[in-house]
């Protein structure tokens, strides 16, 4: 085993030292900030057992050596356990140890002197020692150590500054409130330019303590979502979106709800999709079953001519067709809703197992028919929500709907009621998965137990 003490002006500079050095294999020990900087302890061939053999057997064998000259400068609290080991001759254990062990230059301290004496201690047994407090002083040292491990396991596995981009190590430091808070909003998979601006709206400091509920207040306080539905439920709403996003599940459920609670007397149902080949059966078994009548509309024309037919009744939904961002037909389509129905209330389906540059697409594909806020589709379906809820606060898309499963009404569901779901719901999400991606770094890496440089 090779101990040695780096210094450094930060703890990346000094795990680069650490790095170069002992190689990639190398074990942090300890650190701490100084008057010089970061000062890490670190070891190549670390070995958990035979550590706390070596202290063990060390306790008694200090009680029995005769005490040092007051003038003598005193060694650090951990070095002589690190220095004394080599000494140790009694356990069979410890006897290939002394080959093992080089000390480095840079770690020389008035410790080596005292070496000599702890060697020549009788071999009579000493007094034993009070057991608890040896466990005590023991204790204290080894959570101080794995708190520090923990910590900084997590700043290595996090990759913040990456992540991050412009915001400096010296920034983390002087706000490691929020630079947390970003770290775990980026975790959910929410995308780096929107957690930084919610890390850039936490306090500085707080008094929980639990400080892991900031991020999900931060997301719940900005969530965008549509607070009064009654627009909603009157007029003309056309649902707009991708191919695949669920528009004609939401357009019956929303029709659903509607025939529930006012009837199905004054709801009006029409299609626009006339490209693909059955587009219009779907919602045509589900018209007939609520007894409400299916109209069709290819061109702006007829669309006009067919709500004005249907302007006797209260809510009228427009199914659309599917067609992706990049589609030629999309600007052709969306003209033609705009000139057919320029009244309509325009909702964007958006599926929640999107990923973030497909969602960032489609919203700005769909902007030019200027949706009044969007419905996410396929929650269900989701393994992350961060990309949805990402893309919904960057373009400030305000969110109706939430629709979680196939069941018509029940899986629809107003957005202003489940904003504290929505985001609970991302967090269980990723919570999920990082036991699934412990399991396969594991797997692939059978020896990780301690934190390497």
């Amino acid at each position: 085993m090779k101990i040695k003490r780096y210094t450094a002006v930060s703890m990346r500079a000094a795990l680069c030292q650490v790095r170069a050095e002992q190689g990639p294999d190398a074990v942090i020990l300890s650190s701490r900030r100084g008057a010089d900087g970061i000062e890490v302890i670190a070891a190549v061939d670390y070995d958990e057992a035979l550590f706390a053999e070596a202290n063990r057997q060390r306790t008694p064998a200090i009680s029995e050596a005769p005490p040092q000259s007051s003038d003598a400068p005193q060694p650090m609290k951990a070095t002589p356990v690190i220095k004394a080991a080599p000494a140790i001759k009694p356990a069979p254990a410890i006897k290939a140890t002394p080959a093992a062990v080089k000390t480095a230059p840079a770690t020389k301290t008035p410790a080596a002197k005292a070496a000599p004496a702890v060697a020549a201690a009788p071999r009579a047994l000493p007094q034993p020692i009070p057991a608890t407090s040896v466990v005590a002083a023991g204790n204290i040292g080894l959570g101080d150590m794995q708190r520090e491990l923990k910590d900084l396991r997590r700043m290595l596995e996090s990759g913040l500054a990456g992540l991050a981009g412009t915001t400096s190590s010296d920034k983390r430091l002087r706000q490691p409130l929020r630079a947390r808070v970003l770290e775990e909003l980026t975790a959910m998979d929410i995308a780096p330019d929107v957690a930084m601006a919610l890390a850039a709206l936490a306090p500085l400091h707080t008094n929980l303590k639990d400080p892991a509920h900031i991020k999900l207040a931060l997301l719940v306080k900005h969530l965008p979502v549509v607070n009064d539905l009654s627009s909603v439920n009157g007029g003309i709403t056309a649902v707009v979106g991708p191919t695949g996003a669920g528009k004609t599940t939401t357009i019956a459920k929303l029709a659903a709800r509607w025939c529930m609670q006012h009837g199905a007397a004054d709801l009006g149902l029409v299609s626009t999709d006339s490209y693909r080949v059955g587009a219009r059966d779907q919602l045509r078994t589900f018209a007939r079953a609520v007894g409400v009548p299916l109209h069709a509309a290819n061109s702006g024309k007829e669309l006009a001519l067919v709500l004005q037919q249907l302007k006797s009744k209260k809510l009228v939904l427009i199914d659309t067709a599917g067609m992706g961002p990049r589609d030629f037909r999309l600007v052709e389509q969306l003209a033609a809703l705009k000139s057919g129905a320029p009244l309509a209330r325009i909702l964007l389906a958006l599926p929640a197992h999107g990923e973030a540059h497909a969602l960032d697409e489609i919203v700005r594909a769909f902007a030019r028919a200027t949706p009044a806020a969007c419905i996410i589709t396929k929650v269900d379906e989701a393994a992350s929500l961060g990309a949805v809820i990402s893309a919904a606060l960057r373009h400030r898309l305000q969110i109706a709907y939430l629709c979680d499963g196939q069941r018509i009404p029940a899986d629809l569901h107003a957005a202003h009621g489940k904003r504290v779901w929505l985001a609970r719901a991302a967090l269980a999400l990723k919570e999920r998965a990082m036991p699934l991606r412990s399991e396969v770094h594991l797997a692939s890496n059978p020896n990780r137990g301690h934190v390497h440089a």
